[in-house]
């Protein structure tokens, strides 16, 4: 009986909100005026604004040396299966959250996940295409990002309270993650990274890159010399959009990576756009 008078509770004050609350006109929130720094102008206009997050979220690679890349450095490859499976394509987009919000392709995870049976033939073909032609779709390359404002701050006037979320679209990402995860086995079965690396990579804990830290501070404490100890730790995420793509690309030759996935990168790397999406 309980339970029974808590739904009808629920029923009658749902009620109530879509006969008076519901039909009240909301007004919508409005993007605030903003401005660089401190000492900069306030921004008042569209086109300004948009300038502004440009710069702030968008930042252009950085001009670097290329002068110092070998042009006519033999690279090696390794022995690689190309062909993507259809086990690869099903697990790879039944492993993504499926009430993410969708991207500017209208289709959801959910959705595609649904349909995935009668899909899989077709994405399993597309995919390989994509690999074959070491091209990344137009369509793949468009995304929407929204932009939100930081909770609990003083004011919205400085750019650095705005935080952004990107909607991609769910095909691409999941032919990224299964080039990821292709990079990833090649890297680990042909040793191509420094053992101290431990970002990304399968099989390496927190607990092994703690245990390995204290092994080496003890290493150093047990020398006769007695040495301070300083540890630099590199998050190279944040700093991926500002990456060289050429070196980037020579780079992944230089560590003997398969073409296909160093021209697909190229292709991927290539022409990408996104929406800025806001109240104004």
């Amino acid at each position: 009986m309980h339970e029974l008078s808590e739904a009808l509770k629920s029923i009658w004050c749902f009620a109530k909100w879509v006969r008076i609350e519901s039909q009240l006109f909301k007004k919508l929130s409005q993007f605030s005026s903003l401005k660089r720094s401190n000492i900069d102008h306030m921004t008042m206009t569209f086109e300004k604004k948009i300038k502004i997050l440009q710069e702030k979220f968008f930042l252009s690679s950085s001009q670097v040396n290329v002068n110092n890349i070998a042009k006519s450095f033999i690279f090696l490859t390794v022995s690689f299966n190309s062909r993507i499976t259809k086990d690869e394509v099903k697990q790879t987009i039944r492993w993504v959250k499926a009430d993410k919000a969708s991207s500017a392709s209208n289709i959801s995870n959910k959705a595609l996940q649904a349909s995935l049976t009668k899909l899989i033939s077709i994405l399993t073909s597309l995919f390989n295409a994509c690999i074959t032609y070491k091209y990344h779709l137009k369509q793949f390359k468009k995304a929407q990002t929204i932009v939100l404002c930081k909770l609990k701050k003083s004011d919205y006037i400085n750019s650095k309270m705005y935080r952004l979320i990107a909607l991609l679209n769910i095909m691409s990402k999941a032919l990224k993650s299964i080039m990821i995860k292709r990079l990833s086995d090649i890297v680990e079965t042909h040793h191509m990274l420094s053992n101290a690396q431990m970002k990304v990579r399968c099989k390496q804990f927190m607990i092994l890159t703690l245990n390995l830290l204290i092994n080496q501070v003890h290493t150093v404490w047990s020398c006769e010399i007695k040495y301070v100890i300083f540890m630099l730790s590199l998050n190279v995420i944040k700093a991926f959009n500002q990456v060289s793509h050429v070196k980037l690309l020579h780079t992944l030759k230089m560590k003997r990576t398969l073409s296909y996935i160093i021209e697909w990168t190229c292709s991927f790397l290539k022409n990408r756009e996104t929406l800025l999406i806001f109240d104004e």
